[in-house]
């Protein structure tokens, strides 16, 4: 029996992905579950699994853009392994880097003309037409053609070979480009600084970081403090855990925090739900398990919906400070950065501290300058007093040792 095998929806209002990469090729012998291929939507990368075992006829190559119910392969369930198959999915190779092909090489095969609007495009970007490879009927030089031609790099050193890549971006990465322009073109986004003296967080981490692994099998990080300094920060500033839909805004009685995590697909933004309701404990515990989803590439688009407000920690990759750029729809994002000692004066005297800058990036359309200042003061306030404001006087009660 051939099995059609087409692409589930990834989630709503999602009617397209693309095929990021097959797992298997061509004529394998596939087992049930088994993961076959990378699909990319706008929204996350996802595995599709195996229907059922069988010998798989593959209905699509990577990079095509695939509507949702299309059928992207077929499945032999008759179709049995052959002699020294493996059912198991090949590695990925890396591709390699294709060296620029000698310009009087090329220009032996560019024998068509180009039309009018390539010429035009060729002109703006001073590119020697002489170097473009027509696609089009004769070797005719197409739109997109030119569209596609890189101008030149200048010629390489004597005795020296160069090369490039040309690689489609995936659908999620042109997605968030796509994102990130709308915000700085659709927002009236402005950025405002702090610092926060870290010394009072590290002394409690450093005092019951120990036990409180041991009890509860999870570190205890800078975000569990940092989300409790924004859930408490978000209730006294409600304009921050708002957004505007049309000419309305629209605020939330709860606080779901997206945390931006690296993963292999570039930032992902997974979202802590109802964080106002959890302990250190329970965040700890909740944003390892995301960042590990986010690692492996098993995060899912439920995972990344929603949100109301952002945190990013550009500090664990070595920024000391940054504008970031808001996450849409929500109205405000908080940037962390990496704790350097510096000095600086306490009580009339120099003391060398550790301290961190804090940046929150707002959109004025909805948020003042008095709320976006006070909402960051009181992010420092609560980093800098976590005992008095964030654990009521009582370490152990609020970390649950």
């Amino acid at each position: 029996m051939i099995l059609e095998m087409k692409v589930p929806s990834p989630g709503e209002s999602i009617t397209e992905v693309e095929i990021a990469q097959w797992l298997v090729t061509d004529g394998d012998y596939v087992e049930k579950d088994q993961a076959i291929a990378e699909v990319d939507s706008d929204k996350a990368t996802l595995e599709l699994p195996a229907e059922t075992g069988g010998t798989i006829t593959l209905k699509a190559e990577e990079g095509d853009a695939v509507a949702v119910g299309a059928v992207v392969c077929l499945i032999d369930t008759e179709g049995q392994p052959q002699e020294g198959q493996s059912a198991a999915p090949k590695e990925v190779e890396e591709r390699p880097v294709v060296s620029t092909p000698d310009p009087v090489v090329q220009s032996s095969y560019a024998t068509g003309t180009a039309s009018p609007a390539a010429k035009k495009i060729i002109a703006e970007k001073e590119i020697d037409i002489e170097s473009i490879i027509g696609s089009g009927r004769g070797g005719r030089i197409t739109k997109e053609d030119a569209v596609k031609a890189i101008p030149s790099m200048g010629s390489a050193p004597e005795g020296s070979k160069r090369g490039e890549e040309r690689k489609k971006l995936s659908m999620l990465r042109r997605k968030v480009a796509e994102r990130l322009v709308a915000v700085k073109n659709e927002t009236a986004m402005l950025t405002t600084f702090n610092e926060a003296d870290m010394a009072p967080i590290f002394a409690l981490r450093k005092q019951y970081k120990e036990t409180f692994a041991e009890k509860h099998g999870v570190g205890l990080g800078f975000m569990s403090f940092f989300t409790m300094a924004v859930v408490r920060a978000l209730k006294l500033f409600p304009d921050v855990n708002s957004m505007i839909d049309g000419d309305y805004k629209i605020s939330y009685d709860y606080c779901d925090i997206s945390v931006a995590v690296s993963g292999p697909k570039g930032l992902m933004v997974p979202v802590v739900r109802s964080a106002e309701k959890l302990t250190f404990r329970e965040i700890e515990k909740e944003i390892k398990r995301l960042a590990t989803r986010a690692r492996e590439g098993q995060i899912t688009v439920d995972d990344m919906t929603g949100g109301t407000f952002t945190i990013s920690n550009g500090g664990v990759f070595g920024s000391m400070l940054s504008t970031p750029i808001i996450n849409p729809p929500q109205s405000a994002i908080l940037g962390m950065h990496n704790i350097i000692e510096r000095p600086v004066a306490i009580d009339g005297k120099v003391e060398i501290r550790p301290m961190m800058y804090l940046a929150l990036s707002y959109d004025h359309r909805i948020i003042d300058g008095k709320e976006s200042v006070g909402f960051l003061v009181a992010i420092k306030e609560a980093l800098e007093k976590p005992q008095e404001i964030l654990m009521d006087n009582d370490v152990k009660t609020a970390l649950e040792l």
